[in-house]
C-alpha cells in the first residue's frame, strides 16, 4: 500500500526537472513544477496517513516510518505552497527571464533530494542525500548572480561542506563502532545500529554522536554552526529562502533525532542529550541577540530560523513523548509560518527595492491585505497566541520541567519574550512609523503582489491559527507512534 506513494513522491520531482531541463519554456517550466509539488503535496498527507509500523523497501534502503512521512508532510507543504508563490516572484525577475526553466529544474530537484533524504534507511545513503541537498541548493542561492549572491553561495556551500565533512567523518565511526560488534561488513541501517548499540564501545558511540550532531547541526542552522544561513537565506530569491528555512532545516534535524536513538540505546542518554540541549539554548541566545539589532528584512527571518530550530534542538535533547510530540507540532507550524514570512518578504522586498528595514515604511498603505497576512504570521513566529507555534512551544516547556535539564526551559521562556519584543519592533516601524527616513525609495508603481503571491500567504496562515486553538487527537496518536518508533525518545 506505501509503495506507490513513496515511489511517487520522489519520481514526482526528479520528473518536472527533466521537463524543465529539457528544452521547456517558462510556463511550462513553471507548471511543471507545480504540478509535481501538488503530486508530492498528496503522495506525502497518503503516507502519512498509511504508514504503520516502520516498513523497508528497495533491499532495505528505504525506510518508510512515522517521522520520517512526517518531515515528508512538511517538506511537500513548504514545496507546494513555494511553488505557487514563485510563479508571480519569478515572474517579476524580468531579467533573468530566459532562466527560469533552468531555475524550476533546479528547484524541483532541490526538492526531490530533500525528500530523499528522510526515506534513506542507511546511514551513509542519508549523508550523500543530504550532500546533494547542498550541491543543488548552492545554485539556486546564488541564482539573480549579482555580487552578494555569488558570495552567499559560496560562504553556504563552503561552511555547510565543511560541516557535512564531520558528519561523514562521525558516520564513519559509527560504522566502525558497529563492525566491532557486528562484524567487518554489514547494512548500517538505523535498526541495526540501534540492536548494535548496547554492545558498541561507549567512547567511540559518544564521540561518532558529537561528530555528526556538529556536522548535521550546521545543515539545520543550529549556533555556531549556523554562520552560512543569514546570507544564503538573504540572497535566495524569496521561494528559494521558504525551502532553505522551512524544509531543508527539518531534514537536516531528523538525522540528529536518528542518531539520538542510537545513543539511547547505547545507555548514554546523558551527555548527547546535555550537549544538544546546550546548543538548542545557544541558538536561541544567538538569534535573540541577532533579531534585535538586525536592519536586513530577510535576515531577520534567517535568525528566527536558527531561533527556532534551537527549540527543536531543546525538544530532542529534553525527550519523552511530550517533547516529541511538541517538536514535531513545532516543525509543522515553523514550516508554514516562516514559509509566510518570507513570501511577505519577498512581495515587499520586490514593491520597495530594498532589504533593508530601515528603509521600509508604510506597508499598511501599500499592502492593506497582504500586509495583514505578512503582520499575522510575524506575530504568529514569535510564538505569540492564538498560533500553533505558541501550542506547540508551551507543551515543550511542560516536558522540559520535568527533565535534568530543567533550566533551559527558564532560559527558553526569557529569550522567547527578547526575540518577541524584538521581532516586533521591526515590524511597527515597518508598517506604523510614518517619520520620514532618509533616503528611502518610493514603492515601485508598476510591480503589484498577484494573486500567485498572496494565495500561499492564506494557504500558510490558516492552518497556523486552527492549529493554535485546536490540536486535532489524531496528530496526538499520530506523535505517540513517533515517539513509540523513537525507541520511547529517551524517556
Amino acid at each position: 500500500m506505501l509503495e506507490t506513494p513513496t515511489y511517487t513522491i520522489v519520481i514526482a520531482p526528479i520528473a518536472a526537472a527533466g521537463v524543465c531541463a529539457l528544452g521547456a519554456g517558462p510556463r511550462v517550466a513553471e507548471y511543471a513544477n507545480l504540478a509535481a509539488s501538488i503530486v508530492c503535496l498528496i503522495a506525502a498527507i497518503l503516507l502519512a496517513y498509511g504508514v504503520g509500523e516502520p516498513t523497508t523497501m528497495m533491499s532495505d534502503y528505504v525506510l518508510v516510518d512515522a517521522f520520517g512521512t512526517w518531515t515528508l508532510v512538511c517538506t511537500a507543504l513548504v514545496y507546494c505552497f513555494a511553488s505557487i508563490y514563485a510563479i508571480g516572484y519569478m515572474r517579476l525577475l524580468t531579467e533573468h527571464h530566459d532562466r527560469l526553466p533552468k531555475f524550476y529544474a533546479l528547484f524541483a530537484l532541490f526538492a526531490a533530494t530533500m525528500i530523499a533524504g528522510p526515506l534513506m534507511n542507511n546511514i551513509g545513503v542519508y549523508w550523500i542525500a543530504i550532500e546533494l541537498t547542498t550541491l543543488v541548493s548552492t545554485f539556486l542561492v546564488g541564482f539573480e548572480r549579482d555580487e552578494e549572491a555569488i558570495e552567499a553561495a559560496w560562504k553556504y556551500i563552503i561552511v555547510v561542506s565543511a560541516g557535512i565533512s564531520l558528519a561523514l567523518l562521525g558516520t564513519v565511526l559509527f560504522y566502525w563502532a558497529g563492525s566491532l560488534v557486528i562484524g567487518p561488513t554489514y547494512d548500517a541501517t538505523w535498526a541495526t545500529l540501534r540492536h548494535a548499540a548496547p554492545q558498541m564501545n561507549p567512547a567511540l558511540t559518544r564521540m561518532a554522536f558529537l561528530l555528526v550532531l556538529v556536522g548535521y547541526g550546521t545543515k539545520a542552522g543550529l549556533a555556531p554552526m549556523h554562520t552560512w544561513l543569514p546570507d544564503a537565506h538573504s540572497e535566495g530569491p524569496a521561494p528559494v529562502s521558504a525551502m532553505l528555512s522551512g524544509a531543508l532545516l527539518n531534514t537536516a534535524m531528523l538525522g540528529i533525532a536518528r542518531y539520538l536513538t542510537i545513543t539511547d540505546a547505547a545507555g548514554l542518554p546523558g551527555i548527547p542529550r546535555t550537549v544538544l540541549v546546550a546548543i538548542g539554548a545557544f541558538s536561541l541566545l544567538v538569534a535573540a541577540l541577532f533579531i534585535v539589532k538586525q536592519q536586513g528584512i530577510k535576515r531577520l527571518m534567517a535568525y528566527s530560523s536558527v531561533e527556532h530550530m534551537g527549540v527543536l534542538a531543546l525538544g530532542l535533547g529534553f525527550g519523552g513523548p511530550l517533547a516529541i510530540a511538541a517538536v514535531l507540532y513545532h516543525m509543522l507550524n515553523h514550516s508554514l509560518a516562516k514559509s509566510l514570512m518570507f513570501f511577505g518578504a519577498g512581495n515587499v522586498m520586490r514593491v520597495f527595492g530594498t532589504k533593508r528595514i530601515d528603509e521600509i515604511r508604510g506597508v499598511w498603505q501599500r499592502f492593506p491585505t497582504t500586509g495583514m497576512l505578512w503582520l499575522a504570521g510575524a506575530v504568529a513566529i514569535t510564538g505569540a497566541p492564538p498560533f500553533g507555534l505558541f501550542l506547540s512551544e508551551l507543551t515543550l516547556m511542560r516536558a522540559g520541567f520535568a527533565t535534568p535539564n530543567a533550566w533551559a526551559v527558564v532560559v527558553l521562556m526569557l529569550l522567547l519574550i527578547v526575540i518577541f519584543v524584538g521581532f516586533l519592533n521591526h515590524f511597527r516601524a515597518m508598517f506604523m512609523d510614518d517619520r520620514p527616513v532618509p533616503q528611502v525609495q518610493a514603492p515601485h508603481p508598476a510591480i503589484h503582489a498577484s494573486m500567485w503571491m498572496t494565495a500561499p500567504m492564506w494557504f500558510a496562515l490558516i492552518p497556523i491559527f486552527v492549529l493554535g486553538v485546536w490540536w486535532p487527537a489524531g496528530l496526538w496518536h499520530f506523535f505517540t507512534k513517533v515517539a513509540a518508533d523513537l525507541g520511547g525518545a529517551g524517556k
